[in-house]
């Protein structure tokens, strides 16, 4: 975990350089070049407790995902593997359930 907080904590210094370089004037190339690997499968057992640490019932959980609860029922007996969008925002969850959260239930402009 340190070792993630350290890489972190220097790209974003890296970006902040670059932002400022930027800002200066200079001539700077802010293109991405590090695209994330693909999400890696999450094992059925794995999901039930990201669903467990989210407080959440099966149906409120697949809500938060945007998916069926029979797709989660699936996920969670093994019978099928979330893929692409939803697997993405499975590992959300897992790592910052919060983030998950605000996604969901994003602050709506009063007016």
């Amino acid at each position: 975990m340190a070792r993630t907080r350290r890489k972190l904590f220097g790209e974003l210094r890296t970006a902040l350089q670059d932002a400022l370089q930027y800002e200066r004037g200079r001539e700077i190339d802010l293109r991405v070049t590090a695209i994330p690997k693909p999400a890696k499968a999450i094992p059925p057992n794995r999901i039930k407790k990201i669903r467990v640490s989210l407080h959440a019932s099966q149906p409120q959980f697949a809500r938060l995902l945007n998916v069926s609860t029979n797709t989660v029922q699936s996920w969670e007996q093994g019978v099928r593997r979330p893929r692409q969008a939803a697997l993405k925002l499975l590992m959300i969850a897992d790592r910052n359930p919060q983030a998950l959260l605000d996604a969901s239930f994003p602050p709506y402009a009063q007016g």
